[in-house]
């Protein structure tokens, strides 16, 4: 938020007298050192006389305080603008309809919906065409309750706020424009020339559920200068070796590739795409043996060397971005627990938190827990054993909360509460299933399917027998092999427990491919009823990957990248989208059938008779959204798409060369972004076991924690009347006799800060260090006469760097 409305209010009060005998439970000591921005029409407590409204006061600024620190850490986990912050205790309402998950689900629900409209509009899908009056209606449906969102939002935010956040006014302007289209099909009862419905997608984006494509989306456009540097270069290339080709080889009258300076840019720009490789270089090289030098020349230079360097552009920049990223959202979860904290101390001490004040916010920060959990992330926070919780210790807040706290009765068994004998089989079943040569075995006995499988597909090769014929009933070999997994699967899951083994990703892995494994097994046994379920058996083999460390790095990469490569696929499916709806508009009810007379295309769109004679290109057309997106995957994979491109050329106008060409781009940087995540997710997970000296970083995977508690803090914690307290902390000496264990997997932003431990002790040093000059210029401020000299300047300590630099400024500027 800005600064103005975001800083501290420094409440004018009179002190309490030091030598009044006071308690831990006194309501004049227990009032908050500041009222956050929902308390500031409330009356303060100490202005009060009746001391039955003083209380009722008193309780109701903690409520809106512990709601707004609830607040303000959502905001710093979730990187939101703090701007964003409800101004007053009025938007609470509409910023909780907001942010909840079934709003999240209808916002969702139509932004999806408007989406699919486009399979129902001219050029619909057959079968789904709907008249224009009820897909009409349906959009300003969806309209209208996307534009619920920006209602609320602007009930919470206000003028300024909602047009500050660029997003929601961007959101605000494209509803009102599609809104005025949908009213205008209504009205003329038929379709128009809409290119605005390629704008759909970024409702999708909007959405609470896309915050991961999202993200992307932002990475993406803030590595978009170095990139968009590269392709200037690259064309810039492309075009004086056009004009080259140009002087070279126009005067070659069998050589139609480099007759104008417009069909030499093409034919280079294609030949970059390798498709018509050589076909474009033949009549020049049989002009003269001496030409291919140029072809050559212009490979080596756009081809392998501009853009394998486009490639390393992109994943510098995507490397610097993940760290920048890491540092950006620790200074942002950091500036979220300040301002949080700040509304939880008191005024008779706004350097402590206590537990009291700690659980009351968490009741609204992570509800549905229990009062023990609360206090046991409380305890974790309170490393110095004081019982009060300081700043630096709420910084661990997010780490701390996530933890997960269950009641230990064995360090090492999940079976300790079973009853004789069943303890000491199960025992006895731990140490087999923790035994380091089960493993080796199991990978002796997947060497051996292996091989056992290969010379049996040989033997069927060599057969030279119809596979759809061949008799897969399972043989006793088969059934062994897979009995074995069944068994190791078995002895695992009752060994360590089910919540063990289901935490750990290669173990969830081996399941599932033992399931699979089973399958086939049950498909070769019933023969014909499950024939093609016999491609299933290459799937044992996958448990390979566990053998050597280097595949386990390919395959734990492709499961660190699941989320972001499915929302890296659903970034690729809106440009698909953005293209199919244009090319829709443009290239609607477009016959290529025996297209491209006289070129060297022709014979691939020749149709003679119903029937095609050389190719079925003619196929590729934009009379739907699905079979838009069949298109655009041909152009995507490259081979031949310069056909296509010359088909629509030929067709329609030789300017639609520029759509075709244009995707392509796009859809070059969008693939060389997919290369660049998995290459910096690959590399930093080598690094990241190198560094720190592990065989797998699943090792590194589960965070634990283990905490103590007490008969009376046990008492404290089960009594829902009891008071929270942190005194029983700062007076225990000795280890209650009540373990609890907490668990939570580490992230990749968890990885990040344990790879960067160093430069991350350095920006908290810095971060430190820069609240504490701030507060020295503030402290020689406070000694100039000055109307507000008495104000007490210790509270700034709650202020994020940026803040301190405005009220400086601010300071400075009334002085001059």
């Amino acid at each position: 938020m800005d600064g103005s409305r975001d800083a501290p209010l420094i409440l004018e009060c009179t002190p309490l007298p030091r030598n009044r005998t006071t308690s831990i439970n006194d309501p004049e000591l227990d009032i908050a050192n500041e009222v956050g921005n929902m308390g500031q029409d409330i009356p303060h407590p100490q202005a009060c006389f009746s001391r039955q409204l003083r209380e009722h006061n008193r309780r109701k600024q903690w409520s809106l305080n512990y709601q707004e620190a609830a607040i303000y850490l959502q905001e710093g986990h979730n990187n939101d603008k703090f701007y964003t912050h409800p101004q007053s205790h009025e938007a609470l309402p509409a910023y909780q309809v907001a942010h909840n998950h079934w709003f999240y689900s209808l916002d969702l629900f139509a932004a999806v919906a408007v989406m699919l409209l486009a399979a129902c509009e001219r050029p619909a899908v057959q079968y789904l065409e709907m008249p224009v009056g009820v897909h009409g209606s349906i959009e300003m449906l969806c309209l209208l309750i996307l534009s619920l969102d920006l209602g609320i939002r602007f009930k919470w935010l206000g003028w300024l706020g909602f047009l500050k956040h660029k997003r929601t006014l961007f959101k605000a302007v494209m509803i009102i424009l599609m809104l005025v289209e949908s009213i205008v099909v209504l009205v003329r009862q038929t379709n128009h020339f809409r290119v605005t419905r390629a704008l759909r997608p970024l409702f999708l984006i909007h959405t609470h559920y896309c915050q991961g494509v999202r993200r992307i989306t932002r990475q993406i456009m803030l590595s978009m200068p170095p990139i968009l540097d590269m392709i200037v270069l690259l064309l810039f290339f492309m075009l004086i070796f056009s004009i080259l080709g140009f002087y070279l080889f126009s005067g070659i009258s069998t050589d139609e590739n480099f007759k104008t300076i417009q069909s030499s840019f093409v034919s280079l720009f294609v030949l970059l795409t390798t498709a018509n490789y050589p076909d474009v270089m033949m009549p020049a090289y049989n002009e003269s043996r001496y030409y291919c030098v140029f072809f050559i020349i212009y490979l080596s230079l756009e081809l392998y060397f501009l853009m394998n360097l486009l490639l390393a552009v992109v994943y510098d920049t995507f490397s610097n971005l993940e760290k920048t990223k890491v540092r950006s959202l620790f200074f942002h979860k950091r500036e979220g627990c300040m301002h949080a904290f700040r509304l939880l101390v008191t005024q008779a001490n706004h350097s402590q938190l206590s537990a009291k004040h700690f659980v009351g916010m968490m009741e609204f920060y992570i509800p549905n827990q229990t009062k023990r959990d609360y206090y046991l992330m409380f305890k974790a926070l309170n490393t110095s054993k004081t019982g009060l919780v300081t700043l630096e210790e709420f910084f661990r807040i997010y780490e701390v909360t996530r933890l997960k706290w269950k009641l230990r009765s064995d360090s090492s068994l999940w079976s300790s509460n079973f009853k004789h004998p069943c303890n000491i089989i199960f025992r006895a079943l731990n140490w087999f299933a923790k035994w380091k040569y089960l493993d080796y075995f199991i990978h002796v006995v997947v060497a051996g399917n292996f091989l056992w499988i290969l010379i049996e597909t040989i033997q069927i090769s060599s057969e030279a027998v119809s596979v759809a014929n061949y008799n897969f009933t399972a043989s006793w070999i088969s059934i062994t092999f897979v009995c074995v997994y069944c068994v190791e699967v078995v002895i695992k899951i009752l060994g360590r427990g089910p919540m063990d083994y289901f935490s750990k990703g290669w173990d969830v892995f081996d399941f599932l491919v033992t399931i699979v494994t089973v399958i086939g097994v049950f498909g070769e046994i019933f023969e014909n009823s499950f024939y093609y379920v016999m491609v299933l058996r290459p799937f044992r083999l996958l448990r390979l990957f566990k053998v050597k460390k280097r595949y386990r790095d390919v395959l734990g990469t492709l499961f660190v990248l699941f989320s972001k490569l499915l929302s890296l696929a659903i970034c690729i499916i809106i440009v698909y989208y953005f293209y199919a709806i244009i090319g829709m508009e443009i290239f609607l009810d477009t016959d290529l059938k025996d297209c491209c007379q006289n070129t060297s295309v022709q014979s691939f769109y020749a149709y003679k008779n119903g029937t095609a004679n050389t190719g079925y290109y003619y196929l590729n057309n934009f009379n739907n959204i699905f079979v838009s997106g069949v298109t655009l995957f041909e152009l995507t994979v490259v081979n031949n798409w310069f056909i296509i491109m010359e088909g629509y050329a030929s067709a329609v106008s030789q300017w639609t060369r520029v759509y075709f060409m244009s995707f392509y781009i796009v859809m070059m940087v969008v693939m060389n972004i997919v290369v660049a995540f998995v290459l910096e997710s690959f590399i930093f997970r080598i690094n990241y076991r190198r560094q720190m000296h592990l065989d797998d970083i699943e090792d590194h995977g589960v965070y634990k924690e283990e905490m103590t508690l007490t008969e009376s803090e046990m008492h404290m914690v089960s009594v829902t009347t009891a008071p929270i307290s942190g005194q029983y902390i700062a007076t225990q000496r000795e280890p209650g006799p009540y373990v609890f264990q907490g668990e939570r997997h580490r992230n990749r932003e968890d990885f990040s800060l344990r790879m960067y431990r160093d430069e991350v002790e350095v920006w908290a040093e810095q971060f430190m260090a820069n609240r504490r000059e701030a507060v020295r210029a503030m402290e020689t401020l406070r000694t100039r006469d000055r109307p507000n000299s008495q104000a007490q300047f210790e509270d700034v300590l709650f202020l994020p760097a940026d803040e301190f630099s405005s009220t400086l400024n601010l300071t400075e500027s009334t002085d001059t």
